[in-house]
């Protein structure tokens, strides 16, 4: 059961929260190496989700402005690429490719998401997205539908730091204007959604769908953390109690 008395806001992670991937999917990293005659390295390459900032990873100096945050970007691949064994001459058109590749995810929102959303709000608790994620956070979740329900985004590239990194709960915490143990952060990754939220003093649900993206057995909970397995099952618990009349209806 997830114990809302006393929570003033709700805080969601994003991918595999509020939303999942649907097709088109995003093109293969190793095709775009084939394509252009560099199969032997695309192999080199690995996992296209991979390649990206690790979690809890700081880089709050690349996070200044957009063309900053894109241009570390793009020198992470270019080094990647390089040392998988891509020539200097073409190193510049995979790395824009890539780059385009990683960020054409097509969205949707989970069917659970709006409703929760509404009767949260309308029980006056604020609503919040916080996620590791591109520096066009904000536009995805306008993009999905739901910028009209969400009060507070918080992203890692904008922060500077990608959860679990205490700098993103920091950021997000102040966002709120809200203490910590008023602030229920919800999501389906272990660390990142669980326990990076209770080490920065907050509570946390751990989302557990039947139709999640991720894969194994559900770990022990820890104190101050509950597990879901659909967002519906916030709703009656914040009937009995929380908000403060700062979130808005509609």
């Amino acid at each position: 059961m997830v114990v809302t008395d006393g929570i003033g806001a709700v805080v969601l992670d994003f991918y595999g929260t509020l939303v999942r991937m649907v097709e088109p999917l995003p093109p293969d990293h190793r095709g775009i190496f084939a394509r252009r005659g560099l199969s032997a390295q695309g192999e080199l390459w690995g996992d296209q989700w991979s390649v990206g900032p690790g979690e809890g990873e700081e880089h709050t100096a690349h996070s200044a402005d957009e063309t900053a945050y894109v241009t570390w970007e793009r020198d992470r691949l270019r080094r990647r690429a390089r040392a998988c064994g891509v020539p200097e001459a073409g190193l510049d058109g995979l790395v824009a490719e890539l780059d385009r590749a990683m960020k054409a995810v097509r969205l949707d929102l989970y069917p659970d998401v709006p409703g929760v959303l509404a009767e949260l709000r309308a029980r006056g608790l604020l609503i919040g997205v916080c996620s590791n994620w591109f520096w066009n956070l904000e536009e995805c979740v306008e993009s999905v539908g739901i910028a009209g329900a969400v009060d507070v985004v918080v992203g890692s590239a904008r922060t500077g730091a990608r959860k679990p990194h205490p700098l993103i709960y920091r950021t997000l915490v102040e966002r709120c204007a809200l203490p910590a143990d008023r602030v229920l952060f919800v999501g389906d990754m272990w660390v990142p959604d669980v326990l990076g939220p209770l080490a920065a003093g907050m509570r946390a649900a751990h989302l557990w769908r039947p139709d999640r993206a991720v894969d194994g057995v559900a770990p022990p909970l820890p104190e101050g953390a509950a597990r879901i397995t659909g967002l519906r099952e916030l709703i009656p618990a914040a009937d009995s109690g929380g908000g403060d009349g700062r979130g808005r209806s509609g």
